[in-house]
Formats: structure tokens, C-alpha cells, sequence
């Protein structure tokens, strides 16, 4: 088998479970879901800064990379709350990943990073929107026909 020819649908599957993961963080924090926020067991109070928020964005922008909708914008927005939630969170307590327990903040920014760099691949809303935006024919309007007199 052709390596090339693999490449597009392990980036899809790449994404779909980057996001899937993603979107579970969310549900746990907005939603009390799956045992809740692992911090407190429950879900985060709604509006509070930036815990709320962020769960928001690991769940909208989940959803939307899972399912390949928008995906580099929302890859991109996730990648930077990822990047904030390690240098503001986690990097003052330790310089290293393993010391400070930032390694799934480090591990989701870099990760949607490169879905925002790569594109959906093929197995995404976004594929499927634009190829029927592409393979639609121009509209024209028609002429009218001569009239025989």
C-alpha cells in the first residue's frame, strides 16, 4: 500500500480523537459529566474565570475538530488555550511538563497546532462542504432565446 495514500485518513482519525478526548474534557467541566472536573468532582461554576471559559472552549472547539467543522480556526483557538493553560497554570510551579503536570496541556497544544496546520483531511464536514461548493456548477443566467417572427 501506498504510504501517501495514508496520509489523509490518519489525519482525519488523528483529529476525530484529538477532538473526541477534547470535547470530554469539556463535557466533565461544564457539565459535571464523567466524574466532573478532576479538581473538584464537580462541574465548574458557570462564567467563572478561566475555568469556565476554557472548559467552554475544550468543548465547542472538540465538537467542532471532531466532527471537522471550522477545524483550523477552532484547532487554532483550542491550541492557544492549551498554550495559556500551560505558561499561566502549570509552568510557574515547574519549568518541565513532568515536574508541573502540564504534560495534556502541552501534549493538546501542540497537537491542534498541527491539525490547525494540516487541515481536517479528508473525513471532515469541512471536506465534504467545500468539494460540494467546488462541484457545483457556476449558475448562469440564461439567454434568452430568439424570437422567430
Amino acid at each position: 500500500m501506498n504510504v501517501s495514500r495514508l496520509g489523509g485518513p490518519t489525519l482525519s482519525l488523528f483529529r476525530i480523537v484529538i477532538g473526541l478526548l477534547f470535547a470530554l474534557h469539556g463535557l466533565t467541566s461544564v457539565f459535571g459529566l464523567f466524574g466532573g472536573n478532576p479538581m473538584t468532582g464537580q462541574a465548574v461554576p458557570v462564567g467563572t474565570w478561566p475555568g469556565w471559559w476554557a472548559a467552554l472552549i475544550q468543548l465547542v472547539c472538540g465538537a467542532l475538530v471532531l466532527v471537522g467543522l471550522f477545524t483550523r480556526p477552532a484547532a487554532l483557538l483550542a491550541s492557544g488555550s492549551m498554550a495559556y493553560a500551560y505558561f499561566v497554570v502549570h509552568q510557574p510551579d515547574h519549568l518541565l511538563p513532568l515536574q508541573n503536570g502540564g504534560e495534556l496541556s502541552a501534549l493538546f497544544c501542540w497537537s491542534f497546532l498541527l491539525v490547525a496546520a494540516l487541515g481536517s483531511g479528508p473525513w471532515a464536514l469541512d471536506a465534504l462542504l467545500f468539494r460540494r461548493r467546488t462541484d457545483a456548477p457556476p449558475s448562469s443566467v440564461a439567454e434568452p432565446s430568439p424570437v422567430s417572427v
